[in-house]
């Protein structure tokens, strides 16, 4: 799963309706190039490989819509909003500390707030548990008992550099569910119009 394809059709559902340019611009507005690594042109070519898959389908273009040369606009299908809320679950509740996780974790913070609250934290608890795990086995190898396999002394410093990034992240995480919580942020299920929710684009 990719960044790009969650936030294109996050920004897809968020407007109802939209050109490729329209979510094209969008996602530049927000620099998701820079923090998710949403490279322009990916952005057309999730568009018209998710049609093929039905989750989006092109729809007439309102005259005028958009102010933009591209006339092919999209909203989501029934199995669009399923894909999107499926993506959405994973991006939140598995822990993946490779650069591409890193990508997915920031795109599902993006579109956090469509969520019920109760269900974000669910799956932002999972995603704690799983940490909690391999920082437990990052702390058993650091103790020493990787030293049976013959390793060079100077890999604890792997071990002591995964500890402390895994600390941080479950240090925000563990700031994000209790703010979630005591009830900050806007969420689905709440009164007012969430962030991302069809209607709440600009």
């Amino acid at each position: 799963m990719s960044a790009t394809r969650l936030l294109v059709l996050g920004v897809v559902r968020m407007y109802g309706r939209a050109h490729g340019y329209q979510v094209r611009r969008e996602l530049l507005t927000w620099s998701a190039d820079k923090w998710a690594n949403v490279a322009p042109g990916s952005i057309y070519h999730a568009l018209k490989k998710m049609a093929k898959e039905n989750l989006l389908e092109e729809v007439p273009d309102d005259a005028g819509e958009g102010g933009g040369p591209d006339r092919t606009a999209y909203q989501l299908t029934p199995d669009g909003e399923t894909e999107f809320q499926v993506l959405l679950a994973k991006s939140l509740s598995e822990a993946d500390e490779s650069t591409q996780g890193s990508y997915r974790l920031v795109a599902g913070i993006t579109f956090l707030t469509v969520l019920p609250r109760e269900r974000a934290i669910s799956l932002l608890e999972h995603q704690l548990t799983q940490l909690r795990g391999r920082r437990a086995n990052a702390a058993h190898l650091l103790a020493g008992h990787g030293k049976e396999w013959g390793q060079p002394a100077h890999v604890d410093e792997l071990y002591r550099l995964w500890v402390t990034m895994i600390d941080g992240m479950l240090g925000w995480l563990e700031g994000l569910v209790s703010r979630l919580k005591s009830g900050e942020y806007v969420m689905a299920d709440d009164p007012g119009t969430a962030f991302g929710e069809p209607g709440a684009a600009r």
